[in-house]
């Protein structure tokens, strides 16, 4: 069983301040625009991904984009 996380970029519209990283499964918080959120970070599979969603939904954020970003590591 593959035991590699997969890497996504999730942004979002609007700041979330960086102490919501821990919260949302240590994902790196950082700001592209100065009306976007990005969230970037490896997650376990879709499972964790969805609970982030959630998490982000539940706070009322509006969701611009997710991405899954191909990893180098995952065809080795």
């Amino acid at each position: 069983m593959e035991t590699n996380h997969i890497l996504y970029e999730i942004i979002i519209e609007g700041h979330l301040d960086r102490y919501w990283s821990e919260w949302l499964d240590n994902l790196t918080i950082t700001f592209p625009t100065a009306r976007t959120t990005l969230l970037r970070g490896r997650l376990a599979d879709q499972t964790a991904l969805f609970g982030v969603l959630k998490k982000l939904h539940n706070l009322g954020l509006s969701l611009i984009s997710v991405r899954r970003i191909e990893d180098k590591q995952e065809g080795e």
